[in-house]
């Protein structure tokens, strides 16, 4: 009897003692992740006009003289030469990126996010969808 009493007190010291951290856990929320958006392109549009923006078309050189969207740098997710690359720009500012369809801009934001840019926004449509829909175009 002594022995099952001293196992019961046991037991609660150790609920009393562990209690307070498993609390405290509880309440701290987990780190945010990345999260990429995928927007249409009237959002993109409004977006692109922020500050803090870089536009970012991961499409070939070809195809970037051919047109882009004003104001955006070209990075070439098929480079060898891409991680490298999108190394040297700043993770602290938010990036919108797009391709020809949508297909190479989500791969891009993926590696993107691997490599730590907190900030991703990919153009759904691509740029042939922002073409298609009377935007501006650079040539």
């Amino acid at each position: 009897m002594l022995k099952l009493m001293n196992i019961r007190i046991l037991l609660l010291v150790v609920v009393a003692l562990i209690s307070p951290a498993l609390s405290r856990a509880a309440e701290t929320p987990a780190p945010s992740a990345t999260a990429v958006k995928r927007v249409n392109i009237d959002e993109y549009e409004k977006l692109r006009t922020g500050t803090n923006i870089v536009i970012l078309d991961v499409r070939s050189a070809a195809e970037f003289e051919k047109g882009h969207i004003p104001g955006a740098i070209n990075i070439d997710i098929n480079s060898s030469r891409f991680a490298e690359q999108t190394a040297q720009l700043d993770k602290s500012k938010t990036y919108l990126v797009n391709c020809a369809v949508g297909m190479r801009s989500a791969r891009a934001c993926k590696k993107l996010e691997s490599s730590g840019f907190k900030s991703l926004i990919d153009l759904a449509p691509g740029f042939d969808g922002w073409k298609k829909a009377g935007k501006p175009v650079h040539k």
